[in-house]
Order: C-alpha cells, then structure tokens, then sequence
C-alpha cells in the first residue's frame, strides 16, 4: 500500500518491545480496515543500541528520525547500563532525539477514563471528568542553560551550577503551542512560571502577555507554578491547557499524571516547528519507564502507548477520526472491566499485554461497522 507516512518505531527496552508490538497489531487492523499505509522502519535505542553498537543511539538512527514524519517511542533503560557514563546512558539516546529534532513542546494529556476514577488517590469527584493538557517547553531552561557542572571551590567546598535561561523566541514559540490548543479545546491556557523571584519568570509572562494579543479569543491567566502545583490536587478541573517551562513542566505533568492513577495510561507528544508546509517533526511516547521488573512476561499496560499512537494520528497526520477511535475503543475496553496489573482493581478480569491489545482492535471493529 503507497503511502507517504513515514514511521520510525524505536521500542527500546524492556516492556517498550511487548508494548509497541501492540502497535504494530493496530496499524495492521488500520491498513486492512481502514486504508491508512504506513511506511514503517525500525531501529534500535537506548540500551539495546548499546549492546549492538556501544552507542545509545547511532548516526543512522538519528538520521531515519529526521527523514520520518513521526517517532514512536517505546522506552529505555535497565539495571544492566546502571554503572555506564554518563555520557552513554541509555536515556542520552533519548536526549538526543529531542535535542537533533529541536523537539521543543511536550504535550502531556491527563485524562481520567469513567471506568478508572477509582484507580485515582484522589476522591471520584475531583477527578470524574478530568481532561487536562500539560505544554511543557523542552529543550531551554534549567535542564540545557550553561553555565552547569560541579566545580571545586578554593576553600575545598564543591559547588554544583545550573543555569535556568530562557530567550524571548523560546518562550513565545512554545506559548504559540499552548494557545493553538487552547483554541481547539475550551479555550483558557494557563501560564505557570516563577515571575515573583525568578527574572526568567518576568520574561515568560511579559511574552506570554504580548503573545496574547493574537490569541484575544482564548482567556489567559497566570499562576505561580507552586500554586499551580497545589491547584492539581485540590480543583484540577478548573484547568484546561497549562504552558509552562521545562522544570516546572517536568514536575507539573508527573503530578497531573497520578490523578489519573497510572502512568501506564499516559501518552505523550513532543512536537518541533512547522516547516513551510505546516509538517512537523514529532517523537510519541508513553511516560512510563522500561520495567525491567516485568519485561518479558506479558504483564505490561500497552495501552499508553496505543493513545500515543493516537496522538500521532491526530497531531502528524491529521487523523483525528482514527485517533477518535483509538481512544473509544480504549474507553470499552476499561468498560469491559479488562485489566493489566498496574490498574488491576478488585472485580476486574486480569489480562495480559498481548490480550489487551487484542481487545483495544476488537472494539475498533466494532466501533468502526
């Protein structure tokens, strides 16, 4: 089947193998049932590239991704390259991909599913309904500012530097992201920063402010990130887009993601600049880590990264009637009270990695006539 949608898959490791597999499974039923074609190449990443080629990810791989139209992303790492530099950790593969694809807004949906609510630590009524989006920038900020390292001062003290830094176009570009949402949301964003003790955080909200101004039919507000961090657990539900920067939005979209009670349902986007043609680069993955624990055995939750799939669909291809039908079918999935371990509750019926995703492409089927 002829198509111009260029996939690259990058498993990984650990339980990253079982839950792509799964994947494979729906484009399959996609090509079969739907027509969709996907041009589909695979190669290796983080630890499993370190065995094959003493690199976490090679030349080669890095240029497959920048001729993709989109990665999907599996996981990576493992107790067995604990002790490797770090330089040649498996999660640098990663880093990189981001890095060389200026990857630069991460999206982090929180959505609580009707059939999970009580999987949440939080009580059913705060988090019944829950649809949240996290803009996280990716690439400046805390994590990328130089100067940083560990130094030794003359007195013999050490002193570890990082630098939070961020410029103008970094943040209105990211911003940018975070209104385009809102707008096709329910149109209020949310901008968390420091601006009371950090000068970068004045930056951030004097752009967000000016940026504003083309975006008059969303309603912005501002929060201090801490109060934004205690605003989650306490009335979640009055957010809808929230932008914010990389440190900030490393510890926001965690939290957000235990009101769903498992990061075994959370997908991920991470999206770089529209090019003259309105394509951009993009890398999917679920947040979850490898699990080495139970790599291997059947027992991972493939359904993180069926939705970023999904949000592939959506966000690289335009699909959203599929992606649409990813998540419903999904939705009956949890209706039908199937379980893997990680959302396993009393009166469920325990499945396996393969018969979950088995079960997503049957309601597919059924959803789809």
């Amino acid at each position: 089947m002829a198509s111009n949608r260029k996939v690259l898959m990058l498993p990984g490791d650990g339980i990253g193998i079982e839950v792509m597999n799964q994947v494979r499974v729906a484009i399959e039923w996609l090509a079969g049932k739907r027509g969709i074609g996907f041009d589909v190449r695979e190669g290796l990443v983080g630890g499993s590239a370190l065995d094959a080629h003493g690199t976490p990810l090679t030349d080669e791989t890095m240029a497959d991704a920048m001729a993709s139209d989109a990665v999907l992303f599996g996981a990576v790492g493992g107790p067995k390259w604990d002790s490797l530099p770090f330089a040649k950790k498996p999660e640098r593969g990663l880093l990189r991909l981001r890095k060389d694809m200026d990857l630069f807004a991460n999206l982090r949906p929180a959505i609580v599913f009707d059939a999970l609510v009580d999987a949440s630590t939080l009580k059913p009524e705060i988090v019944r309904g829950l649809d949240i989006m996290i803009v996280r920038e990716l690439t400046g900020g805390m994590y990328f500012g130089q100067p940083r390292g560990v130094e030794t001062l003359p007195n013999g003290e050490r002193r570890g530097v990082n630098t939070h830094v961020y410029t103008s176009g970094e943040i209105v570009r990211v911003a940018r992201v975070g209104f385009e949402l809102a707008r096709k949301r329910a149109r209020r964003l949310c901008s968390a920063e420091k601006a009371n003790v950090m000068e970068a955080g004045v930056l951030w909200r004097e752009e967000v402010t000016k940026l504003h101004a083309e975006y008059s039919d969303v309603e912005l507000t501002h929060m201090y990130a801490d109060n934004a961090a205690m605003q989650l657990v306490r009335n979640p539900k009055q957010f809808d887009v929230i932008v914010t920067d990389n440190l900030f939005g490393d510890m926001l979209s965690d939290e957000a993601a235990m009101l769903t009670g498992s990061l075994g349902m959370l997908p991920s986007a991470s999206l770089g600049a529209p090019d003259s043609h309105g394509r951009r680069r993009a890398l999917y993955e679920p947040v979850h880590g490898s699990a080495p624990d139970i790599a291997g055995k059947d027992m991972a939750n493939p359904l993180a990264m069926l939705l970023s799939f999904a949000m592939m669909l959506r966000y690289s291809f335009d699909r959203g009637d599929d992606a649409d039908l990813i998540e419903r079918a999904i939705e009956a999935v949890l209706e039908r009270k199937l379980r893997t371990a990680d959302i396993m509750q009393p009166g469920m019926t325990p499945v396996s990695t393969t018969a979950m995703g088995k079960a997503v492409v049957e309601e597919m089927a059924k959803l789809a006539g």
